[in-house]
């Protein structure tokens, strides 16, 4: 495999290596000699409809209602009803059977008029409506197959968009597995149920009620004893499996969630799990999260290991019984032996469809424990709402206003406290201070990714929750400390908060932040694929590409989240020299831990404590001899000057 060079380790100890750099990143396109057969491959895929799609922040009066099955199917309804016929007609079929076969008995058989005859017609239509009943069997699978693809494909956007309205709150506490289950074991529960377990839980029921029909027409004395001895003892006993099953299935649903949460977490950490020799204590703790999730399986295998032989003894002991009642009749001439022998087909078709219906009542308990996670997921509410008088917020100048702010991500425990700070237009100030006094929530609630408890955000004088969300967002940049790259190209990653920018403007924004030497570098260029989350580029590279991104985004705001506090030095001048040509013009929000990337701002905000101890600039706030001047004193004594020289 080629090996594209301009790629420093992920470490970011390298930046902008050459071709024959002993670290770089797997080439990720298309080899030359197998380009070719890529192109007649691609030559045969369908042509698909560009995907008519838009997102509203508010949710829908219809997406507010509780999830429930009917809700999902009912759009879809030709396909309901053409799948209920089909039932309908199988079940109808499928019952003339036994029927047939006492007629080739009582008239074919025995008695006085015995005819070959009637054995073969008999036979004739028995087999015809055997073909029958295939046929309607085919076509009801495949109507059933394609609601159940719709159906699914509906309800995995209808959560995935759900998910994209909540807030940050909700993935700070919920785990990544969690989520995960919920988008395929869930959903792969309700797609089973819709194409297989709802048809079948009808053929079956309209089976039994068609069965009980019919043993009544056949004999009403041995139908009393069916239906008043059998059939109470099996309600009893499914109204106790009702409850009993799903428990189990709640249970098993939420551990299989927490298996998929340890399982991601491990993965997304290996990195550290390696490092800290931490494998054998993932193993002890993933082993108990999967024998809970045992358990909970064991717990419904004993509920359905004794709920299935129950009900199978129940119909055994029912049929000796009414053998007995049934041939004591025959010896009395009050019924015909075809009647007794159809009798008992249509009595084992009744107990037939109790023991599949047992089965379909496990899916559809699994299924119902799914439907009722996935309807907590989809009622759970942003905790930043939007308006629905929310205006959209026109061009700014920049002008951040924070006025007597205060907020904390639990109750009781604030984090800032009546916070009042004015940012004016095209200014950049940084935000410094120990680790934990809120320095990046107060960015988090400039971007309204928090709502403060007490106090308000304006900007430009309009204050930030009344205006709509994706207005506020589309003029306020934010680059992270740790940039997210998606897998894909460069180019896509680039064009990910700006799909309509062109390549002026991209091959401008890579100019400015002074991507050009590694994008010259790569053998595809701006095209070059880079791996889920940019792990085989370095740090500097990783962000250097989110600089550019957020500049071609063209935000009126930025805000850099310690952008330079994990880089070394070589790396972090590149990133500043990027940075002098962004903030050009903008307001900007720096939180900074490096107190050379904060004398770079206009102005200082020493935060601590909750609050604003001080600000001014880095010369005011040095002669002030304070807060700041502490800090740059520790910074120089720790060799901050010399780093900056070097």
């Amino acid at each position: 495999m080629s090996w594209g060079g301009g790629f420093g380790g992920a470490g970011g100890g390298h930046m902008f290596g050459g071709p024959g750099g002993s670290s770089g990143l797997p080439f990720g396109g298309i080899p030359t000699e197998l380009q070719e057969n890529a192109n007649k491959l691609l030559a045969t895929e369908p042509t698909h409809e560009k995907a008519n799609l838009a997102f509203a922040q508010l949710p829908s009066a219809e997406d507010q209602k509780p999830l429930t099955l009917v809700r999902l199917v009912r759009q879809y309804k030709l396909w309901l009803i053409t799948g209920s016929l089909y039932v309908i007609l199988i079940s109808i079929v499928l019952q003339a059977g036994p029927r047939i076969t006492q007629w080739a008995i009582d008239k074919g058989m025995t008695g006085p008029h015995k005819s070959v005859a009637v054995i073969v017609w008999c036979s004739a239509i028995y087999m015809a409506l055997t073909f029958m009943g295939m046929y309607f069997q085919r076509a009801q699978v495949l109507v059933t197959g394609k609601l159940a693809a719709y159906v699914m494909k509906d309800l995995r956007l209808k959560v995935f968009t759900h998910l994209q309205r909540l807030s940050l709150d909700f993935f700070t506490e919920e785990k990544v597995g969690v989520l995960m289950s919920r988008m395929t074991s869930d959903v792969e529960n309700l797609q089973m149920l819709i194409q297989d377990g709802i048809s079948q839980f009808a053929l079956q029921g309209l089976t039994m009620i068609a069965i009980i029909a019919i043993l009544f027409a056949t004999n009403v004395t041995l139908a009393l004893w069916t239906v008043g001895l059998v059939v109470p003892i099996l309600f009893v006993l499914s109204w106790w499996f009702h409850g009993a099953s799903e428990k189990g299935y709640l249970m098993s649903r939420d551990r299989i969630a927490s298996v998929l949460a340890d399982l991601s977490e491990s993965l997304y950490g290996i990195r550290v799990v390696a490092s800290n020799n931490r494998q054998e204590v993932n193993i002890a703790h993933h082993r108990k999260v999967v024998g809970a999730y045992r358990d909970a399986n064991l717990y419904t295998g004993r509920v359905n290991g004794f709920y299935g032989p129950a009900t199978l003894t129940i119909g055994i002991v029912g049929q000796g019984l009414l053998l007995y009642i049934g041939g004591h009749m025959v010896l009395k001439h009050q019924l015909s032996v075809g009647a007794l022998v159809a009798f008992f087909l249509y009595l084992n078709r009744f107990f037939q469809p109790i023991q599949l219906l047992v089965q379909q009542y496990n899916s559809l308990q699994s299924s119902r424990s799914s439907i009722i996670r996935l309807r907590e997921l989809l009622l759970t509410p942003p905790l930043v709402q939007q308006s629905e008088r929310a205006t959209v917020l026109p061009p700014v100048t920049g002008r951040i206003t924070f006025e007597d702010v205060s907020f904390g991500y639990l109750t009781n425990t604030p984090v800032l406290s009546h916070v009042n700070l004015e940012i004016a237009p095209g200014e950049s100030v940084a935000f410094v201070g120990p680790t934990g006094a809120g320095k990046s929530t107060l960015a988090k609630l400039a971007n309204r990714f928090y709502d403060p408890t007490a106090g308000r955000i304006l900007i430009d004088g309009v204050d930030i929750k009344t205006v709509t969300l994706h207005s506020l967002r589309s003029q306020i940049g934010v680059v992270p400390q740790e940039p997210f790259l998606f897998a894909g190209s460069i180019k896509s990653n680039l064009l990910f908060g700006r799909n309509d920018a062109t390549d002026d403007e991209i091959n401008e924004a890579v100019r400015v932040v002074g991507l050009a030497p590694l994008i010259a570098s790569l053998p595809q260029g701006i095209d070059t694929i880079v791996h889920e989350r940019g792990q085989t580029l370095s740090a500097g590279e990783r962000q250097l590409i989110a600089l550019a991104r957020a500049f071609l985004s063209r935000p009126r705001v930025l805000i850099l989240d310690e952008a330079t506090s994990s880089l070394d030095l070589q790396s972090e001048k590149v990133i500043e020299a990027a940075l002098d040509k962004i903030l050009e013009g903008r307001s900007a929000i720096l939180i900074a831990h490096r107190l050379t990337t904060a004398q770079r701002a206009d102005r200082i905000v020493v935060v601590d404590k909750g609050g604003v101890v001080e600000m001014g600039t880095p010369s005011e706030l040095l002669q002030k001899g304070g807060a700041y001047a502490t800090m740059y004193a520790a910074w120089l004594a720790a060799g901050g000057r010399d780093a900056t020289r070097a």
